[in-house]
């Protein structure tokens, strides 16, 4: 609860950086403020969605395990390629 809370912490003040890059038109600060916002908001996103993955399987078990098989699946024959 309280990472989502940072994530928005840190968003904002990503944001705040790079308003701050561009009214002192400093590329530097521009920068590392559009990057920080934008690392933010994709850590906000995988919070999201690991806990929506995490209620479905909770909410079926079987659901979960045959998808975690079929990922295996997957990735054996990838490897197993050759």
């Amino acid at each position: 609860m309280f990472e989502k809370a940072e994530d928005k912490v840190n968003e904002a003040a990503g944001k705040a950086q790079e308003a701050f890059g561009r009214t002192t038109n400093s590329p530097g600060d521009t920068v590392k403020g559009m990057a920080q916002k934008y690392a933010s908001q994709a850590s906000h996103a995988t919070r999201d969605a690991t806990d929506t993955l995490r209620d479905q399987v909770s909410a079926n078990p079987i659901g979960g395990l045959a998808i975690a098989g079929a990922i295996g699946v997957v990735i054996g024959y990838l490897l197993g390629r050759k």
